[in-house]
């Protein structure tokens, strides 16, 4: 187990190297120079190059490179351009903001969708299963944006039930996750991003889990005289694997994929601060932000490698 794992490690390292690589230069060749956005009109050129070099953009691509890879081996991220604020505080704090309703929305996923799939699977052909199947077609095919808006208009417009944006007075610093009054502000932020991996998750558990159940094994089970939920129990072991990887990959979508909802609900996260950092071509915040969440995404799938040899210890001999 500790040689595999440290193997896991070891070949996710060169992979964040790549990640800071790819980050470093997709944020370059985007359009735009965010110097101008800070310039004033009657600004001259040489005003411009003054503030270009000091925000280091005046030297050669690889030059930058380097300096923001060492900056970031020590957790500094550099400055904002349009904020002049450390660009390490601003994403770290948005991430903990979406990381928390990424993870509540998944765990929801996660254990309706494991209801879900073993109903429909244990009923399949039937009426159950062609509901249930109906919801996960409908959570895969519904765009998020349109669920945010229609969420909005019946419980904070309609019914008001709900606030519709934000994260209350208080913000990100003095938002309590135990306290109603301000978790009221995630519920449909939380909402919204469960609903497409409940759709994956479900059609996924159900489709593994019918396989499950007609192969041999399982007969034997019922000949040997199991009760139908012990063999249900015996079946739901074995797909556990990889309904734990496909936990993970849904954790790592919703981090990286939140922008659209968190704009539709104004949630301060990191797909709100991607998105204003794209809009004022904020360089710094930009490849921070980016690079943040494709850290995440590597390291939630190494922990989803980790956990699924502990479940499974046929990935390890393989």
């Amino acid at each position: 187990m500790w040689l595999y794992a440290l193997r896991r490690i070891i070949l996710t390292i060169p992979i964040l190297f790549g990640v800071t690589v790819i980050c470093f230069a997709l944020v370059q060749i985007a359009p735009g120079d965010p110097i101008q956005n800070l310039l004033s009109p009657t600004a001259s050129q040489a005003d411009a190059e003054r503030l270009r070099a000091a925000y280091g953009l005046d030297k050669p691509l690889p030059v930058q490179y380097v300096i923001w890879l060492g900056k970031v081996l020590v957790g500094d991220m550099g400055m904002s351009i349009a904020n002049n604020t450390p660009v390490t505080g601003e994403v770290l704090r948005a991430f903990m903001n979406t990381i928390v309703i990424a993870m509540i929305a998944v765990v929801i996923a996660f254990v309706l969708s494991t209801i879900f799939g073993v109903a429909a699977a244990y009923r399949s052909g039937g009426l159950v299963d062609k509901a249930i199947t109906a919801v996960a077609v409908f959570g895969i095919s519904v765009p998020t944006f349109w669920l945010g808006v229609i969420l909005v208009i019946i419980f904070a417009v309609n019914l008001s039930w709900l606030p519709a944006t934000g994260m209350g007075a208080g913000g990100s610093k003095g938002f309590d996750y135990l306290s109603w009054s301000d978790f009221r502000f995630a519920v449909m932020p939380i909402i919204a991003l469960a609903l497409p991996p409940l759709g994956i998750m479900t059609r996924t558990t159900r489709s593994s889990l019918s396989e499950i159940l007609n192969q041999d094994f399982v007969q034997t089970l019922r000949a040997k005289g199991l009760t139908e939920t012990e063999v249900m129990i015996h079946a739901v072991r074995n797909i556990m694997p990889a309904a734990v990887a496909m936990l993970g990959l849904q954790l790592g979508y919703l981090i990286g994929g939140s922008v659209l909802v968190e704009t539709v609900f104004t949630w301060p996260g990191t797909g709100y601060l991607l998105n204003k950092a794209i809009l004022t071509r904020d360089i710094p915040l930009l490849q921070g932000t980016i690079l943040v969440l494709a850290t995440a995404f590597v390291l939630i799938n190494l922990v989803v490698d980790l956990a699924q040899s502990l479940i499974d210890p046929r990935i390890k001999r393989s």
